[in-house]
């Protein structure tokens, strides 16, 4: 692959495209060892023939959450059939017989009997396994909170971990898992369940900047031939993706560069490829981030955006001395901390007037999405 600037078309730039998948699942999870040494501690009694533990697992959008679940679930049934770990996407099933179904396939390994048959049947067939195996059961819901609107939450979490109350099994363990920071699983769930239900706090926070990086360098070795991407552009995707506080960020953007240099023939990616592929991963969440903004929010978004572009001085006070004819100084300064609390721009420590303004989005698309008018603004002023 070095003889030609150019791809043939029989070349790629792909050593395994699998790696940059968002189910692909690593050999080695980068920080987080302390959430996997948890999780394998409530697992561990089962080994020994009691009961495993639960657990709630909080952390934000692309923290690791899934994928470290994922990861040890896979190590258990490679180490023992005495644990059965269920994995369950509860965006996918959210009604009872979807999540059981769902359990009996992995328990069983064969599809659920029909959806005509009777619930407790496939309660039962879940049961007969696990006792025969004299196996324990743990079940990941995945998204659990999908399940409160659904009026199923407390439902399956009485019946998943009392199943040992009808049937000859040991008590079942509950990874509920929910990116939702706001939310609390365990006050959710009525006194009958929390009677049974104690699960630890695990919490994912995100990734730091460098932590990022370490991850999309694993990624790059191991999917990506040599050479393909330059360290200054890793560098600039782990920025991006840190900024978004989620991994899968980065993982797409990496993806979505290489991919672009790909069907262009190129051998490598050049800056061009990422500000492509970050816009048209990063602005529907600007889009999002921009929905929330007041009239008077998004323009001094508009303007620090122009002023951005063009060069200007983007220390706050300079700023606010621009801004205040048309806006007002103490109007300019709540918006500007609504904008840094919105994720658009960040407050960095600046050197003689005030803090730095740095932008998290492209200029023009921030001036873009900020000048529409498709979704309508909060009255906040």
């Amino acid at each position: 692959m070095t003889h030609s600037p150019l791809l043939r078309s029989d070349e790629t730039l792909f050593r395994d495209p699998e790696v940059f998948e968002l189910t692909y699942l690593p050999d080695h999870l980068h920080h987080r060892d302390a959430q996997t040494r948890e999780l394998a501690f409530l697992i561990r009694p089962a080994l020994r023939g009691a009961s495993v533990g639960s657990a709630v697992l909080r952390g934000p959008p692309g923290t690791g959450k899934t994928t470290t679940v994922r990861r040890i679930f896979r190590e258990v049934r490679e180490a023992t059939k005495r644990v059965v770990p269920v994995y369950v996407n509860c965006r996918h099933d959210r009604t009872a017989l979807a999540v059981y179904r769902s359990i009996f396939a992995q328990v069983c390994g064969c599809p659920a009997p029909s959806a005509g048959r009777y619930l407790d049947e496939i309660k039962q067939g879940i049961a007969t396994r696990l006792h025969d195996e004299n196996a324990a059961l743990v079940v990941c819901l995945d998204d659990a909170d999908e399940l409160i609107p659904a009026g199923t939450y407390n439902t399956l979490l009485y019946q998943l971990l009392r199943l040992y109350e009808k049937w000859d099994v040991r008590k079942a363990g509950v990874f509920a898992v929910t990116s939702d920071l706001a939310l609390n699983l365990y006050a959710e769930a009525d006194p009958s369940v929390r009677s049974v239900f104690h699960p630890a706090e695990v919490t994912f926070w995100p990734y730091t900047k460098t932590e990022v990086r370490e991850i999309l360098a694993d990624r790059v070795r191991q999917g990506l031939y040599p050479r393909v991407i330059s360290k200054v552009l890793l560098d600039r995707i782990a920025t991006i993706a840190a900024a978004e506080q989620d991994i899968r960020v980065g993982i797409d953007l990496l993806r979505g560069a290489v991919i672009r240099a790909e069907k262009d023939g190129r051998r490598r990616v050049g800056p061009e490829d990422v500000t492509a592929a970050a816009r048209a991963i990063t602005t529907p969440s600007l889009l999002n981030r921009a929905a929330e903004l007041s009239a008077g929010e998004r323009e001094l978004a508009c303007w620090i955006a122009e002023r951005s572009r063009d060069g200007g001085d983007m220390a706050s006070g300079a700023v606010f001395e621009a801004a205040q004819d048309y806006q007002g100084r103490t109007a300019s300064h709540e918006h500007l901390n609504a904008l840094a609390k919105a994720g658009i721009v960040d407050l960095a420590p600046g050197i003689g007037r005030g803090r730095a303004i740095r932008l998290r989005y492209d200029p023009e698309d921030i001036f873009a999405v900020c000048n529409a008018r498709t979704k309508p603004a909060k009255t906040r002023t």
